[in-house]
């Protein structure tokens, strides 16, 4: 029997549930000592004053390092530009300054405090306008020295405070707008959103025998292994990093964060483990959260009310330092029309250096604001026209043959017209629209996103008792990507139960590369990798198992644990005795399996600075939602939720609908409670999870999803990304809902109760004064 497309448990499932999982924060080491990190306590400042020495006289420490003690080079994921320590200057709250290592962690934490450091505070640079006028502070007086991690060929347009600009201006645009009949003008303001996961960072770092070992739970281990490589000015190859179960990462584990420090430390404790873990406040105020950005949209439409040109304009705040943000102002151009035609289109993405913690991936990355922009504008021109808003995006919807602004063709767009009957048909629009009360409101919107398309690497190896294990650097993160998707690939191959699978933690000593656990990529690609793997393994059984049956491998099939001939099921042998069989013969049956997705073919002039050139692996998405405003508190209430989206295949019906579950759960987070606003100063105003507001589990319901099965012929038995895409769209749903509940727009993400009442009362005072008129 097929377990593709069944319920299996998760094979991590057990080990969580009785607390037999060892997380990264729960790993120790033998003889293991303690770190700290000073910090910064301002967000832009110069350093009159560091002094070591009474930390250094404590007893029971055993190392004080400084910027003076790290090797004189510069780290980054895209761009060279972050030093491991501030030596000068520090340009974010949270900075590290000095590191320190002692006995016990409330010791190491003493001597942090203890360390003397005077910082003459200089303005910030916070306001995202105000960072690109020429006579703004720079953040970074020495841009031009930094580098790219590629090399100098691989830079991109940056200067002063900007630290990446993407454009595309085609042909037209002004033309259109000049004979335009109408233009339509928005702008979208939204926050930070914080990762809040449960686990907070933490690292156990090792120096011996010329190499550091680092344990740590991160999401894509190869990764901190070449940054720490780069902070540490060592080969990649004097580095290894053994994976540990993650509390949860949602793209803040995918850059090295603590792992450098304990590294060092180990070294100048004269390689004694050391281990760093986060305070809740620390992990907040320096975690690379989603960005806060500003859009401003507007639309050129003719006497028809048909979108003839667009301009979109996205300034995006990368923070202090890059990261792997570059790459994503790119994505501008790429969801500037959402799901909608629209003539020709000028995109301006920017993002621009402040001085602030620097920002970085989380679930869905910048779609979540793009889109949010986008389809509250489409509503906007619905409003402006007087024209039903879902009846307008169906009318401007894409098809099947769409050609992108970036010249990628869409073949099988028309899925999204299936996404919208699917929803259509589980709450009709009409009846929704006729069935309307008081204060409620109901809102639409689609979407198309990518599946990551970067590599993965797989090896299957065959035990002599008929199980298997999968040995990859690919992480579960939570997911069920690995637990459960990887876990059914390999075992449908094999005809093995998936609780014969194991799944090993990754190392970079032993698993080859793997581009880690992002952008829902790892069922698709480590899946694959491990299909190819286990098809390699498939045709060793058959070679020995020949002999056994004496039959020819041709004539040979593997299932139900056994290796039969075809259509002679009682004439078997089973996987374990071939395997062992193997190893005694031949060696030991195993298999080696690589992937990498292909990136759509694109018309590489259509814009500067595109290093995201194309969406590989398209997937397509449709949310309705309905929700209820108290008209006196202002506070939202989702009363329900519907998702349609286009999955390939289905693997794992509770993972895929855990995946959707749960990036919903944080679009509505991000649409109505979480904030990390940031103060004239830079600094956060939100600094604990009692202050930052995560939804709770009675502001959620439970969604109502419609899976749309298209099987990708490259995916593993069709599979495609399932777990970014459910959060693209909650933010743009739930404000046309509550702007429709209240007959007022709102633009700005999160909605507050307090903007809500606001808004309620603009709308009193014109209806008052209307009617006094």
């Amino acid at each position: 029997m097929s377990v593709i497309g069944e319920r299996v448990p998760r094979s991590d499932g057990r080990a969580k549930a009785s607390g037999e999982a060892e997380y990264g924060v729960d790993h120790a080491e033998p003889d293991m000592i303690w770190g700290a990190l000073v910090r910064s306590p301002v967000s832009s400042g110069r350093i009159t004053r560091l002094d070591t020495a009474p930390a250094l006289a404590m007893p029971g420490v055993h190392a004080v390092v400084t910027a003076a003690d790290a090797p004189d080079t510069r780290a980054g994921w895209v761009l060279r530009d972050q030093r491991l320590f501030a030596a000068d200057r520090v340009l974010y709250e949270g900075q590290p300054v000095a590191a320190v290592a002692a006995d016990t962690l409330e010791l190491a934490r003493e001597a942090a405090a203890a360390v003397v450091l005077e910082i003459e505070p200089l303005p910030a640079v916070v306001d995202l306008d105000a960072a690109l006028r020429p006579d703004a502070p720079l953040v970074h007086p020495d841009w031009e020295s930094y580098v790219p991690a590629l090399g100098p060929d691989a830079d991109y347009p940056r200067h002063g405070n900007l630290a990446a600009e993407s454009v595309s201006d085609p042909p037209g645009v002004d033309d259109a707008f000049a004979r335009a009949h109408r233009v339509v003008t928005d702008e979208f303001v939204v926050q930070r959103q914080y990762q809040a996961y449960i686990e907070p960072k933490s690292a156990v770092g090792i120096y011996r025998d010329g190499r550091f070992t680092v344990h740590t739970a991160h999401q894509f281990p190869y990764n901190v292994r070449d940054r720490v490589s780069q902070f540490l000015d060592v080969r990649p190859s004097a580095v290894r990093i053994v994976g540990h179960t993650i509390g949860g990462g949602f793209g803040a584990k995918l850059d090295a964060a603590l792992e450098p420090y304990a590294a060092l430390l180990s070294k100048a404790a004269r390689g004694r483990a050391v281990k760093l873990v986060n305070t809740r406040t620390e992990d907040l105020i320096t975690c690379p959260s989603r960005e806060g950005a500003i859009t401003r949209v507007r639309s050129a439409l003719d006497e028809d009310g048909t979108i003839i040109a667009r301009e979109l304009e996205v300034i995006a705040d990368n923070g202090a330092y890059s990261g792997e943000m570059p790459w994503l102002a790119s994505i501008a151009l790429h969801c500037a029309r959402g799901v909608y035609r629209a003539g020709p289109t000028r995109v301006t993405a920017r993002l621009v250096y402040t001085n602030t913690a620097p920002t970085g991936a989380f679930r869905g990355v910048n779609g979540t604001y793009l889109y949010h922009a986008v389809e509250r504008h489409m509503d906007h021109i619905a409003a402006e026209l007087g024209v039903d808003r879902r009846e307008y995006r169906l009318r401007h919807l894409f098809d099947d043959g769409e050609e992108l602004l970036n010249g990628q063709v869409l073949t099988d767009a028309g899925i999204l017209r299936e996404g919208f009957e699917a929803i259509e048909a589980a709450a009709p629009w009409a009846k929704l629209e006729a069935e309307r009360r008081p204060y409620r409101g109901i809102g639409i919107a689609a979407a198309w996103w990518l599946t990551n398309p970067m590599p993965g690497t797989a090896v299957v190896k065959l035990h002599e008792d008929g199980t298997a294990a999968v040995i990859t650097a690919a992480t579960d993160n939570g997911s069920g990507a690995v637990s459960m998707g990887v876990t059914q690939i390999v075992a449908e191959r094999l005809g093995i139960p998936p609780s014969d699978v194991f799944v090993t933690l990754p190392d970079t000593d032993v698993a080859g590369f793997d581009a880690g656990s992002q952008g829902s990529r790892t069922t698709r690609i480590v899946g694959k990798a491990s299909q190819i793997a286990a098809d390699e393994v498939i045709t060793k059984l058959k070679d020995v198992a020949a002999g056994l049956l004496e039959a020819a491998a041709d004539d040979l099939e593997v299932a139900d644990g056994t290796v039969r001939v075809k259509g002679a099921p009682g004439t078997s042998v089973p996987i374990a005795v071939v395997a062992a069989t193997a190893t005694n013969t031949v060696g030991p049956i195993q298999g080696t399996g690589s992937f990498v997705t292909p990136f759509p073919d694109f018309n590489p002039g259509c814009a500067t600075g595109l290093m995201l050139p194309s969406f590989p692996t398209p997937t397509y998405h449709v949310h309705l939602a309905e929700v209820e405003v108290d008209p006196v508190t202002g506070t939202v209430q989702v009363l329900r939720y519907l998702v349609a989206q286009e999955v390939g295949a289905v693997i794992s019906p509770d993972g895929t609908y855990g995946q959707v579950m749960g990036g919903v759960t944080q679009g509505i987070g991000y649409a109505l409670h979480e904030s990390l606003r940031i103060g004239e100063d830079g600094r956060y105003r939100e600094r604990t999870l009692e202050s930052y507001r995560l939804p709770l589990a009675g502001d959620v319901p439970r969604v109502e999803f419609f899976p749309l099965e298209h099987p990708d012929p490259d995916g593993p038995h069709g599979a495609k990304g399932v777990g970014e895409g459910p959060i693209l769209l909650p933010a743009a749903v739930i404000a046309n809902a509550v702007s429709d509940a209240i007959g007022r727009p709102l633009n700005n993400i999160p909605i507050t109760p307090e903007e809500v009442l606001a808004a309620l009362q603009t709308a009193e005072l014109r209806n008052d004064e209307e009617h006094v008129r």
